[in-house]
């Protein structure tokens, strides 16, 4: 909203200092900013009033040291993360944008699943919650909407350099032409590490000759699906004590705005010589909403947490970092770049299919480790939760400066 009102005043009254509101790095700044101080001002008061409505977490006994004084800790807090990233991206953002909207529908889309779960676990007394198969309906619901956006909506385009497709035009001599790339339609992403790190998705389906473009979206759709699904799960599965899925959220959103920075300007993109996202500047802005929202979050969620994101925040923050990397053609690198959240989903994936195995096997089931998540096993093992959670950041942190240097690093 802000942003057109400068916007209206720049253009009928040349109004002083209005201009600045078309600069990214400015209203990037301002999101952060609003993400971080409505994060802390209105964090209180909805901790409060769900400490009125006796909005507590129900704790299991796990046999975890210090795991039962939290219980009564109020939970739904994610509705302070999503506050803090809508609030801004609406004020700074331009939501005429379709990936700014997208965004969007995503975060509300997914804190909705949550908060459903969330509901049903605290007023109705059900320790499941929302049933398992309505959850990934939800993720599967959003993977669609993403993904038929992605692939079927004409303002998303990457611009293309390549002669068989650009335009050409005349060069001062008869011998020389001049290639001027457009923007198109296409199912290509990045994959790190290899030197011409461009892959099209219809390539799998090369057997169909000259009519593979045309139907790529029988991979494309199902493979955004896909990751949705597994992205926001691995998040919901990381929020086990407290900052852990914050501080690993904050990292990897601090990480993709660099990526969606260098994709959306394309002086940079041609520097790096990476794909060049026409009108994916906008990116930037609400992934620095979203990483001022984790960091401001972190004031009430850090040990010893003040409040619990719950389902509503853990399912938003995963189903966000998908639809960024997607957006931006970078999701082959989530397995780096949320590398906590994909060894956390695995050691649940490996621990579970051990114990049936070896149960099947032996008549007993036997563990790989002592608990699962992976975050839990070190609880076991008598470390301390902040040092779990810091240790955590920290090979986050290095994931992150890895996954930044694939774009030279090929």
């Amino acid at each position: 909203m802000l942003y057109y009102l400068f916007d209206y005043l720049e253009q009928q009254y040349n109004f002083p200092g209005a201009g600045v509101f078309q600069y990214l790095s400015f209203r990037s700044a301002m999101a952060i900013i609003l993400a971080l101080i409505i994060s802390m001002i209105i964090g209180r008061g909805i901790i409060k009033r769900l400490r009125r409505l006796q909005v507590g977490e129900d704790i299991r006994d796990l046999g975890l040291e210090g795991q039962l004084e939290k219980k009564g800790t109020p939970t739904m807090g994610g509705i302070i993360i999503l506050a803090a990233i809508l609030i801004p991206i609406l004020l700074v953002g331009k939501l005429d944008n379709v990936y700014v909207l997208l965004l969007i529908i995503s975060t509300v889309w997914m804190g909705l699943i949550g908060f459903i779960d969330d509901y049903i676990k605290v007023f109705q007394k059900n320790k499941k919650g929302l049933a398992g198969r309505f959850k990934v309906l939800g993720q599967i619901g959003l993977g669609l909407i993403v993904g038929t956006t992605l692939y079927f909506n004409d303002d998303v385009r990457i611009r293309d350099f390549n002669p068989q497709s650009a335009a050409v035009i005349s060069a001062d001599t008869p011998d020389e032409e001049i290639i001027r790339a457009v923007d198109i339609k296409s199912t290509k992403t990045t994959i790190p590490f290899v030197k011409n790190n461009e892959w099209d998705y219809a390539k799998l389906l090369w057997f169909m000759g000259d009519d593979a473009a045309k139907w790529s979206w029988l991979i494309y759709i199902p493979m955004v699906i896909f990751i949705v699904t597994a992205v926001s799960n691995a998040a919901n599965l990381t929020d086990g004590i407290d900052g852990l899925a914050t501080g690993v959220s904050a990292i990897v959103g601090a990480a993709l705005l660099v990526l969606a920075y260098v994709s959306g300007n394309a002086v940079v993109a041609d520097y790096l010589n990476i794909m060049f996202i026409p009108d994916s500047g906008e990116v930037v802005v609400f992934t620095a909403a979203f990483v001022g929202a984790c960091i401001g979050f972190l004031w009430y969620n850090a040990y010893p947490a003040q409040v619990f994101m719950g389902d509503t925040g853990s399912l938003a923050l995963g189903g966000v970092i998908a639809a960024l990397a997607l957006m931006i053609r970078k999701e082959l690198l989530i397995p780096i770049l949320c590398g906590v959240f994909l060894v956390e989903n695995l050691s649940v994936v490996m621990q579970v299919a051990y114990f049936k195995y070896t149960k099947r096997k032996y008549g007993v089931g036997r563990r790989i480790f002592k608990m699962s998540p992976l975050h839990h096993h070190f609880q076991k093992l008598n470390y301390h939760e902040s040092k779990i959670v810091t240790r955590f950041w920290i090979v986050s942190i290095l994931l992150a400066v890895v996954a930044i240097i694939t774009l030279k690093l090929r």
